[in-house]
């Protein structure tokens, strides 16, 4: 690889965009791992993948992670919303992610 040449990005990331975009993915991840404890990890990463996609061909790329993110938590929160709480049992819904202040 040559100076200034970028590494392809990793299977199930973007594979356009700034360098820094795959970190800010996994940052993303991270982040509605930690807020969603309750949905499933792969579940939480599909979303991400998906909300990514949504983008690709968008030319100002400055705006697209938090676009993303904000994709991600309706998705997240309406898919809370939409399950059975398994964990206890109740048949309630999923409490969904932390308050918005955005």
């Amino acid at each position: 690889m040559t100076v200034g040449e970028r590494a392809p990005a990793p299977p199930g990331l973007p594979r356009a965009g700034p360098p820094d975009e795959p970190v800010a993915v996994r940052d993303l991840v991270a982040r509605l791992k930690a807020a969603y404890p309750t949905v499933d990890a792969v579940t939480v990463e599909a979303a991400v993948r998906a909300a990514y996609d949504s983008f690709h061909r968008a030319r100002v790329r400055a705006y697209i992670p938090i676009l993303a993110e904000r994709r991600c938590r309706r998705t997240l929160d309406a898919a809370c919303r939409a399950a059975p709480d398994e964990a206890t049992g109740d048949g309630g819904a999923i409490a969904p992610g932390p308050a918005k202040g955005w």
